[in-house]
């Protein structure tokens, strides 16, 4: 998926950049309106700050909605509530106040695209191998066609290594995604829940460590137990 960011202050800019790269995004950055109002190549979604250089980022939301419906999300530092109600009424699909967290971007972006493009998105369990069945509307999984009693962190820990069965995830990828970008506890937590869910899962996925750099996870071939 690929993302068109507008946006003006560079240590905002890259430290979202990085974000979304390591959740497999591509990313064109621009640093003003006009820059962005120039970019011919397909983009899937526009985060636009509000407080450009060159002209108001209301005109630019404006402008890009009269090309089309490509979604749009604001990312401003702007929290007064008229500025959120004109952005959402000029044809913005949401609103980010600053300062946000990756994770909270990362949702945003994948609501609004499931508001968009509903088609897109499975609507019952997702089967993962002969075994594992998991269904992210009911935040339910089953193995073997037994729900699995999973506590709240287990279960976001499984959808999201689940995302991209095989991918290596890194610790703080993993620490933002479940946990919070701005957490500050021991990453221990994430071996305690690791730990859990091979135990609970024994035999239908693998979740495999690569020391000093995060987990991946596997799902075991049809036929072995």
């Amino acid at each position: 998926m690929r993302v068109l960011l507008v946006e003006d202050d560079e240590p905002v800019a890259e430290s979202l950049r990085r974000g979304l790269l390591r959740y497999g995004f591509e990313v064109e950055w621009v640093t003003t309106g006009t820059a962005g109002l120039a970019v011919t190549t397909p983009y899937d979604l526009v985060l636009l700050d509000l407080g450009l250089p060159d002209t108001d980022g209301l005109d630019v939301c404006r402008a890009l909605r009269r090309r089309g419906d490509v979604p749009i999300i604001v990312i401003s530092a702007r929290s007064d509530e008229t500025d959120r109600v004109v952005g959402l009424e000029i044809g913005a699909d949401d609103y980010v106040s600053k300062p946000f967290g990756v994770r909270e971007v990362i949702a945003r972006i994948r609501a609004v695209m499931r508001r968009v493009r509903p088609t897109d998105q499975p609507t019952g369990p997702q089967r993962y191998g002969a075994r594992l069945s998991v269904d992210r509307k009911a935040a339910r999984v089953w193995l073997d066609d037994a729900e699995v009693a999973l506590t709240p962190k287990e279960y976001d820990l499984l959808a999201f290594l689940t995302e991209e069965p095989g991918a290596l995830m890194s610790r703080e990828q993993i620490m933002e995604a479940v946990w919070d970008a701005n957490w500050f506890g021991p990453t221990k937590t994430l071996d305690v829940h690791v730990a859990a869910l091979r135990r609970k899962l024994a035999g239908a996925v693998t979740v495999e460590a690569v020391r000093g750099v995060g987990f991946r996870l596997v799902v075991e071939p049809v036929g072995r137990q």
